[in-house]
């Protein structure tokens, strides 16, 4: 049985086998969680990436790509590009973002990787109301878990702030 769950933490500290980085399109690093990841990672994560872009150009939202961890604890990043809230209708963007998060298992699932953790993607200088985005976040693992039960044994949700955390923990008790 797959075990959700929600912390409160840093995402470059959390052992899993694969983060998930809330990226933007170029997957150059920036910031917030991506130039966290960036930096915490060092370069081969960003070598990585250069390669991806070049081969395939920009990465558009609701995709996903994998790549080293570098120097992270965790095995693996899957770099996925959230909408920007306001740039597309709302149904669209959450759309988008539930798209992330199924891209990303699809990943982690292809490369038999066993946990995974999640930021809150697009909630930061993306804007993403974080009611809204928590409820999709969870939603979207929930309907893609109910197609491959076995395909992870954690996911988690790391929220760095109280707020958020208490968002996803009451989702998760329902």
């Amino acid at each position: 049985m797959t075990r959700l769950e929600a912390i409160q933490a840093d995402i470059t500290t959390v052992e899993v086998d694969v983060i998930v980085n809330a990226a933007n399109s170029s997957l150059m690093g920036g910031g917030g969680v991506d130039g966290a990841i960036h930096q915490a990672g060092g370069p081969a994560i960003l070598a990585e990436c250069k390669e991806i872009v070049a081969r395939q150009g920009p990465l558009p939202p609701g995709e996903a790509v994998i790549t080293t961890a570098g120097n992270l604890p965790a095995r693996h990043v899957v770099h996925t590009v959230g909408p920007i809230w306001g740039t597309v209708p709302a149904n669209e963007a959450v759309d988008l973002l539930a798209s992330c998060y199924r891209s990303s298992l699809d990943l982690g699932r292809e490369a038999s990787l066993r946990s995974i953790a999640f930021p809150n993607i697009s909630t930061g200088v993306y804007r993403f109301p974080k009611p809204l985005a928590a409820d999709t976040a969870v939603a979207a693992v929930r309907q893609w878990h109910d197609h491959f039960p076995r395909a992870f044994d954690t996911v988690l949700f790391v929220c760095f702030g109280p707020d958020n955390l208490r968002l996803y923990q009451e989702l998760l008790a329902d």
